[in-house]
């Protein structure tokens, strides 16, 4: 489960293709460590790195599912393809 514990990505100020790189090497140390659910960060004053993040996710082997904050619209909820063992 997501909590305030859970490690996110901080994407303010940042271009739509360094997003890119950011999110998929964020994501890969997390599935490594075995992180089940982490937290991008892109803020909410306009769709444009929100529709990064998700066209990234989307594409992403590792993401198992993706959904905006109900708390927090600024934060994409992430749950990664962790094998529980």
């Amino acid at each position: 489960m997501f909590s305030s514990k859970s490690p996110t990505l901080n994407l303010h100020g940042e271009t739509r293709d360094t997003c890119t790189f950011l999110i998929n090497d964020f994501i890969n140390d997390n599935f490594k460590l075995k992180i089940e659910y982490i937290g991008i960060i892109h803020g909410r004053s306009s769709d444009i790195l929100k529709n990064r993040v998700h066209e990234v996710l989307k594409n992403n082997k590792y993401v198992d599912e993706f959904k905006v904050n109900m708390f927090n619209p600024g934060v994409t909820i992430v749950k990664l393809k962790i094998r529980q063992e």
